[in-house]
């Protein structure tokens, strides 16, 4: 995988480069303490993972993080731990407290493996994609199955995880736009401003565009019907 470092901090830059070198399977691209500059360098797309600090002048960490591209992944290396909700709202595997112990790295390292789909020696993930996600419920990281989440439902800015192993929904703060971001488009369907649905658990679709899932009936609404009907008609049997 191949990384750029952001921060402000020189001896935090060198430590992370002395991590990156004595990790196997990473290549640094570049270190930056200017975030600006570190932002130009990641607009062009070539990096899978950026070590990101959040406070920094000009252009902080949390800024920066939503301008990355779609297929760059981030992990927060910070000091203040009051950003952890807010870096989950973002394209964020991890939140590295400073100061930051190897040990950490490593499983952050892992995370970044299983999302990319590389084996991951000490986690077991699978060559052929992550099959969990993690989200923070109660101020502990939850690692949940997709293959388990029900059907996702927004208020504000929380979201609700309904899964098929848990009686009650996991509730964590992230946007809708995060939760898209998060869940595979060839699972997960966003079916009106409110839901995100696993399509694998739909028991089935009235004539009122309602989808039955768990418990629950979901109507879909104009904006994402079509999208919504393009997939079904390509599992309608003809």
């Amino acid at each position: 995988m191949k990384c750029v470092i952001i921060d402000d901090e020189p001896l935090a830059v060198r430590l992370l480069e002395s991590f990156v070198e004595k990790t196997p399977g990473l290549e640094l691209l570049a270190s930056f303490t200017d975030s600006v500059q570190g932002a130009q360098a990641i607009k062009e797309g070539q990096a899978d993972l950026v070590f990101l600090d959040i406070q920094m002048p000009d252009l902080n960490g949390m800024e920066l993080a939503r301008i990355v591209p779609p297929q760059t992944r981030i992990i927060f290396t910070t000091a203040f731990k009051e950003y952890a909700f807010e870096s989950y709202e973002v394209k964020a595997l991890d939140f590295l407290l400073k100061p930051i112990r190897y040990s950490k790295f490593l499983a952050a390292i892992d995370k970044a493996r299983e999302w990319f789909g590389h084996t991951s020696v000490s986690s077991g993930a699978k060559p052929d994609g992550a099959s969990t996600i993690f989200i923070r419920v109660d101020g502990e990281l939850r690692q949940l199955a997709l293959s388990k989440i029900l059907y996702v439902s927004g208020m504000k800015d929380y979201v609700m995880f309904y899964m098929a192993d848990e009686k009650r929904p996991l509730i964590t703060h992230m946007t809708m736009k995060a939760v898209e971001e998060m869940l595979p488009p060839e699972l997960f369907m966003r079916i009106s401003r409110s839901y995100v649905v696993a399509m694998q658990h739909i028991r089935k679709v009235d004539r009122n565009d309602c989808v039955y899932i768990g418990e629950e009936i979901i109507h879909i609404t104009d904006a994402y019907l079509p999208a919504f009907q393009a997939w079904l008609d390509s599992r309608m049997n003809r």
